[in-house]
């Protein structure tokens, strides 16, 4: 069984930027979605950003709407990882961000991915 695992989280004041990555240990099928979701405390896991295949020979990245413009999301397929770029942190980005990893025809439905992380803290202070 693939195991990802999250890295980059912290501590950080509004305004900072923070890189996540994610790493699988074996080989993640290009066809795979590789994605962000992330948990705040007291509210459900909610969907951030995923990269998934295109019929164009390119990967499509989908992003939730309130880190368009801010968060980049990216994915070295060599080193089975995918990173997370996030400029402009806001103290509602804080929350537990996970990184997920399936086969999907939903690309912001949770349920969907197969892998999952263990997650990685992200706090942003006001």
């Amino acid at each position: 069984q693939v195991q990802l695992a999250e890295s980059g989280g912290g501590l950080v004041q509004a305004g900072d930027s923070l890189r996540l990555s994610c790493a699988a240990s074996g080989r993640i099928l290009s066809s795979y979605a590789m994605g962000w979701f992330r948990q705040a405390p007291g509210k459900e896991r909610e969907f951030v950003a995923t990269t998934i295949w295109s019929s164009g020979n390119a990967y499509f990245a989908y992003y939730t709407h309130s880190v368009e413009g801010r968060f980049t999301i990216s994915r070295d397929n060599a080193k089975n990882t995918v990173y997370l770029q996030m400029n402009r942190l806001k103290p509602e980005d804080t929350a537990v961000y996970y990184c997920a990893a399936g086969l999907v025809t939903g690309p912001r439905i949770t349920n969907e991915y197969r892998l999952w992380g263990q997650g990685t803290q992200v706090t942003v202070s006001s």
